[in-house]
């Protein structure tokens, strides 16, 4: 088949175009800019486009397929020519259905953890030597790409994002997958700009329980009340597993899981980790694999990319990358960190950067999210809320927004790094929190400090 990817430099776009060509699958692509990772990658493999920008003449009768990914807009020419020679246009999961409709498909949602346990999944299968197919929105280590498919694999593992399809199907992407065995980790609002209200965000979920397949299994949280309640009140014909925090005690800064052949110590902490645990035990006893199979497994786990990832560490001091944005994930890391490491400072970093967080009115969802830290700051781009084209958020707002008289927060980036640079870390854990990079902070001149 002959494909083309309108908008291959997206994280999981490249990953899907890498996973078609070593399908055997001929692929071409463009972009008007790519960033690295997915450049080198693209590179390697002879599918990065030789120019940046939009070429109608790259659209031709005798494609397959176009995919079109999110970050094009609805008037890009290439999608216009697209449209105009009826070629069929695939939306990036619309794509992900067609290749698994005759597996078993394993949608893993939620507004969080649902990354980290799609991860732990994987592990456990990998682990195990069992193979699947899959997309995952991080990259892991151990697999080449994040995306993996295959004509003989049973199972197919998604994890199910609710932000739209593509610029032309405003469909959340949890929607089209239909899945046989399916997960709902929490439920918070986010995507405000897509979903306004709260209301409108929870029926997002509803459709995704109302989608799985007759018959189907649905793992879900039980300590999240609206999950609880969604799932409770469904009458669509499906069985339904609960799951919660699992017993746990922590020494000495290591978790060790609590199962009924002793003290298990594990990697990762959090009880936000642990209830991702065990929603994954859940779905690998579904998709085969025993307790005691995955209790092995996921012991040498040690967490998706970006997601409490320890960037840094000697004996007096931790540095922790992770990318917590949202209210609930700032609430539940900031929590974890400190749980963890109670007999250090814990200093909480979190940078303001996605459309919700710069929203003036979303702002107040932040009550009280560093509050476990012992110090707080703040760091956010004017230029960003520029970009966005939000109205201007200034520093009292956000004070009045976090609750927090002693948080210090920051608009410029060099002031911020500094300030970063000429703190004590003795005996503390510095927690970076951000989906974007602090306006370019030198991460590396951070970690020499540690090292």
């Amino acid at each position: 088949m002959k494909i083309h990817f309108i908008a291959i430099g997206g994280s999981a776009m490249h990953n899907l175009a890498l996973a078609l060509q070593s399908k055997g699958y001929q692929i071409t692509g463009s972009d008007d800019t790519i960033h690295e990772p997915s450049k080198s990658r693209l590179q390697k493999k002879g599918l990065l486009p030789e120019s940046f920008g939009w070429y109608p003449d790259k659209i031709t009768a005798d494609l397959d397929a176009v995919i079109l990914g999110m970050h094009a807009k609805s008037d890009n020419p290439e999608l216009l020519k697209a449209q105009k020679l009826g070629l069929k246009i695939y939306s990036y999961p619309e794509f992900l259905f067609e290749q698994s409709k005759d597996k078993t498909r394993v949608v893993i949602g939620g507004s969080h953890g649902k990354t980290t346990i799609t991860s732990m999944i994987l592990h456990v299968m990998q682990y195990h030597e069992r193979e699947v197919d899959f997309m995952v929105g991080a990259q892991l280590d151990g697999f080449d790409t994040m995306v993996h498919l295959t004509e003989k694999n049973e199972f197919m593992v998604l994890e199910g994002d609710e932000y739209l399809s593509s610029p032309i199907d405003r469909r959340p992407k949890f929607h089209l997958y239909q899945p046989n065995i399916a997960l709902i980790s929490g439920i918070a609002w986010d995507h405000i700009n897509v979903f306004p209200t709260y209301e409108n965000y929870v029926e997002q979920f509803k459709i995704f329980v109302d989608s799985l397949t007759n018959g189907g299994i649905l793992v879900y949280n039980e300590e999240d009340e609206e999950v609880k309640q969604l799932v409770e009140k469904s009458e669509n014909p499906i069985k339904k597993y609960p799951y919660k925090t699992p017993s746990h005690k922590i020494e000495n800064g290591i978790t060790y899981l609590e199962t009924s052949e002793g003290n298990l110590p594990l990697e990762i902490f959090g009880e936000h980790n642990l209830q991702n645990l065990a929603g994954a035990k859940w779905i690998c006893q579904h998709m085969g694999v025993d307790e005691d199979d995955f209790y092995e497994a996921i012991a040498s786990f040690k967490g998706a990319n970006k997601r409490l990832e320890k960037i840094a560490e000697n004996s007096l001091t931790t540095i922790f990358k992770d990318f917590a944005h949202s209210p609930s994930k700032v609430i539940a890391t900031t929590r974890a960190i400190k749980e963890q490491y109670s007999n250090r400072k814990v200093i909480a970093c979190l940078e303001l950067h996605t459309y919700s967080s710069l929203n003036a009115s979303f702002l107040q969802e932040y009550k009280g999210a560093l509050d476990t830290a012992d110090e707080a700051i703040v760091f956010y781009s004017p230029d960003a809320v520029a970009i966005k084209q939000l109205e201007e958020v200034s520093r009292d707002q956000i004070l009045k927004a976090f609750t927090r008289e002693d948080l210090e927060v920051f608009i410029n980036p060099k002031e911020f790094e500094n300030f970063l640079l000429n703190q004590s870390l003795e005996n503390s854990v510095l927690l970076l929190m951000s989906s974007g990079n602090y306006g370019g902070l030198n991460f590396e001149k951070l970690i020499s400090l540690v090292l």
